[in-house]
This record gives structure tokens, C-alpha cells and sequence, in this order.
């Protein structure tokens, strides 16, 4: 491969921010929920490489397929592989594709193929390292690659991108579930490859209403006692059906709080907690968990959430206030992915 840059090549990252950066100098772009990945292309050797530097390629067939029918026969471009699976993004789907099975490889290529959304031109079709370029002159490269190069091929476009801190601020609050949040990237500034300082990431927060269907308690706690501390809550949300499914856990709570709320659960234990899916066994990852208590469906919770993938949240929720106001059957799957449009 006969490219001036050549993996492992560390991609550019973001910084995590608390708000919006403003002022003029920043070009804002949705942040996806996928695997990063830079392509570099010579000819008929096409190479994708993870944000770690691992080849990729072996694990997406159709896109290496797709990256060679473009007609620009040179190119490295800084972008992110996506599933979709009915409009929506799907993590899971993404990660079974890292098999060592070559044919459960290609059988998922065929069935769920991957996306891929570009975001940067670091090499041009000429030949030119675009690295030492300022953003904005960068962007408008991409933006004529893709008018030269992907009107047809399906699957594989550029992000959007404004400078219109409105329209940053209203993906932040929108519905699409596909959006992690808002990447902020400085006009002005060259790639900066392995570091932050040119790129912000401002994570949007999610919010859902969720019925605590059982809990448990704090590892190596057995049977009933006050002496005892909750370790987690477990969430559950309603489906059209009215199953409540068992969705995630909160853990964190502060040390009076897992005190105080022994009391308070402990005489909601009935069976069977979750009439739909139902939390698992102890975790692999974990030596010692204790079993899962249900709890009759009174108590709602408010939580804060980042990814919803496979039927349940992806990482722990934090707690932000117990809802005695709100109905537990009204706390359904609805709001997590009943605004959830797809990136067209």
C-alpha cells in the first residue's frame, strides 16, 4: 500500500465537554454510536483500521467491497462503521460482527450489512496529505469527494455538519436514538492525530421513567435483614402488551441511601417482579453477586441513561429522583425509541 500516511495511525479524538462550545470557530457534527474507523484505500487494497490501530476489514466484507467500487482510486478518510437494523443503530448487531468464524461473518454481511459515516478527508485522491489543513478546508474536500464519489453506492455517506450552534443544540435535545451526542471540532485546526485539543464531545443526556421491578443487595447480603444494604435497583419498562421487561440496573446509590432503602423495598418483595424478560443470573464479570429480589410494581424511578441497545441499557443508569407522581404502568419502552428517526 503506497499511501504518504499507512496503519496503525492514530485517529484524531474528542475531549469530553459539559456544554457547547461557542463562538464561531466550531464546526458541530452528530456524534454516531459505532466502531471508528479510518480507510485507507490504494487501488485494490483497501484497509479499515479501529480507533485501537486493529485491522478491521476481516469483519466487514461489504464494506471492503463497496470501498473499492468508489471511483477515486486513492483516498484515507476518517469516519465510523454503524449497523443499522430498522433505522436504528444497533450496537449489538455491531458487536457480533467481531467473530473469529469466517462464515458467520459473511452471513451477517448479507443480512444485517454495516453503514459507514465519513467525517474526514486526511488523504486526497491526488495524493495530498490534507493532515496540516485547517478543518474548514478539510470539510470542503470531503464535501466534494462525496459529490464526486458516493451519490451511488448505498451505505457509505458523509455526516452532516453546521455551523449553526441551533441546530447543534437541537440534536442535543432530540429524539433520534441514534445520536450519542455532539462532536465540536475547531475550524481552525489542523488533524491532530492522537490528540484532544482540537475536538470536543458533549454527551447528551437521556432521561426515562422506570418501574424498580426488583433489586439487589449489596454483595455477600443473603436473605432479609435491616442490617442489610441494597446493592442495585433493577428497571423495568411496559411493552404494548403490558409485560413489564426487565431493562437495567442503577447502582451508586450513596451509603444511607442502600441503608435506607432496605427498609423501604423490602416489604414491596413479591413475585414475580418482571412478567416479561426477567434479569439473569449472576454476572460473569462479577465473583460474587447476590440473587435478584422482585418487587410488586409500585415504585418509579427517574434515571439518566447513554445507550439503549438489545432491549436494555447498555451501562449502569444514574438515579436522579424517585417519582411517586407517576403511574408504573405509564412507564413504557415507548420513550425510549418512540422518537427514534433514522440518520435520513
Amino acid at each position: 500500500m503506497n499511501l504518504p500516511i499507512f496503519p496503525p495511525f492514530a485517529p484524531m479524538e474528542a475531549q469530553l465537554a459539559g456544554r457547547l462550545p461557542t463562538g464561531g470557530e466550531w464546526l458541530y457534527e452528530p456524534k454516531w454510536d459505532g466502531f471508528r474507523c479510518i480507510v485507507f484505500r490504494d487501488g485494490a487494497e483497501v484497509e479499515l483500521q479501529s480507533k485501537a490501530g486493529k485491522p478491521l476489514g476481516r469483519y466487514f466484507p461489504e464494506l471492503l467491497e463497496r470501498l473499492t467500487a468508489i471511483g477515486a482510486p486513492k483516498f484515507v478518510l476518517d469516519g465510523e462503521i454503524v449497523v443499522p437494523v430498522k433505522g436504528i443503530f444497533s450496537f449489538d448487531d455491531l458487536l457480533q460482527r467481531i467473530h473469529p468464524a469466517e462464515s458467520r461473518i459473511n452471513r451477517l454481511s448479507r443480512e444485517r450489512p454495516a453503514d459507514l459515516i465519513f467525517f474526514d478527508l486526511l488523504v486526497h485522491p491526488d495524493g495530498q496529505v490534507l493532515l496540516e489543513k485547517p478543518l474548514a478546508q478539510r470539510r470542503a474536500r470531503l464535501e466534494q469527494f462525496a459529490h464526486d464519489h458516493l451519490r451511488n453506492p448505498t451505505g457509505i455517506d458523509i455526516s452532516p455538519a453546521t455551523r449553526d450552534e441551533d441546530q447543534a443544540r437541537a440534536w442535543l435535545l432530540s429524539g433520534d436514538i441514534n445520536l450519542d451526542g455532539v462532536i465540536a471540532k475547531r475550524l481552525d485546526s489542523a488533524y491532530l492525530s492522537g490528540e484532544r485539543t482540537g475536538m470536543r464531545k458533549i454527551k447528551r443526556k437521556r432521561t426515562a421513567d422506570c418501574v424498580v421491578g426488583g433489586f439487589r443487595y449489596s454483595a455477600g447480603a443473603e436473605g432479609r435483614s435491616a442490617g442489610h444494604e441494597i446493592g442495585s435497583l433493577l428497571l423495568g419498562l411496559y411493552d404494548g402488551q403490558g409485560l413489564l421487561h426487565h431493562v437495567g440496573f442503577c447502582s451508586g446509590l450513596s451509603e444511607n441511601e442502600r441503608r435506607d432503602l432496605v427498609r423501604r423495598l423490602e416489604p414491596l418483595i413479591s413475585p414475580p417482579g418482571f412478567t416479561g424478560r426477567a434479569p439473569g443470573g449472576p454476572s460473569r464479570w462479577r465473583v460474587v453477586e447476590s440473587p435478584w429480589q422482585p418487587l410488586a410494581p409500585r415504585l418509579v424511578v427517574e434515571v439518566e441513561w447513554d445507550h439503549f441497545t438489545g432491549g436494555r441499557f447498555r451501562h449502569g443508569t444514574k438515579l436522579l429522583r424517585w417519582r411517586p407522581d407517576k403511574p408504573p404502568e405509564q412507564c413504557t419502552l415507548a420513550q425510549i425509541g418512540a422518537n427514534a428517526p433514522s440518520r435520513a
